[in-house]
């Protein structure tokens, strides 16, 4: 084992390898030479790129969790999970492709998972069954991670290129009639409003499931 190199050194490094060139970039070899040691040295703390997704995601998510453990209980549960999409939004975009991240991993620490415990008792209490509560939450987490990384990606894709989304241009892409469809192509907004808007939709969603 290298002297020096532990897995919470190695995550850190790894997330700030994803901060300054993005997913793509993020290697085993990339990192290794990041922390100036052999790729070898790093399998003694994560086995593969895989592996090492999944205790990034997990970092993450520790401190999602911290940070939504600061924020006062809501009025139910629609107040909670309101809180848990902006703090986990808000998390995901402190990183470059932080949303890419978590898809398909694992969490590795069970404080994290057990961050919900205290969420699915408050809502136990007003006549919520535990699946329910559980579908919510992944509904939710789903809606933030897709949400984000589309954000993401067309922010990086503006970045290089302007007019790659402009109104103008598509409308006349469109050529025409398509007058509604343009309509609400004016009508879009992006960011905070955006957001805002579309987790509402989800959870008046939530809301007639358990009202059904």
């Amino acid at each position: 084992m290298t002297k020096g190199i532990t897995r919470e050194r190695i995550v850190t490094a790894a997330l700030e390898l994803l901060d300054d060139q993005g997913m793509d970039a993020l290697t085993v070899r990339a990192l290794a030479s990041r922390l100036d040691v052999r790729a070898p040295a790093l399998y003694w703390h994560v086995r593969n790129k895989q592996e090492l997704l999944d205790e990034m995601a997990t970092e993450v998510m520790r401190r999602v969790a911290g940070a939504f453990a600061a924020v006062p209980p809501g009025d139910g549960w629609r107040d909670d999970l309101t809180a848990y999409a902006r703090v986990l939004r808000a998390e995901y975009l402190l990183h470059r492709d932080g949303a890419r991240i978590f898809s398909g991993t694992r969490i590795t620490d069970p404080d994290v998972v057990r961050m919900k415990e205290p969420l699915f008792e408050r809502w136990a209490a007003s006549g919520w069954k535990p699946a329910d509560a559980d579908d919510a939450v992944d509904l939710v987490t789903a809606f933030v991670v897709g949400f984000v990384i589309e954000e993401q990606e067309r922010r990086q894709a503006a970045g290089t290129d302007p007019a790659r989304y402009s109104i103008d241009q598509r409308d006349a892409w469109l050529g025409e009639g398509a007058s509604l469809v343009k309509e609400a192509g004016h009508l879009q907004d992006d960011g905070d409003q955006r957001f805002e808007r579309h987790l509402g939709m989800v959870l008046d969603g939530i809301a007639a499931r358990l009202d059904a």
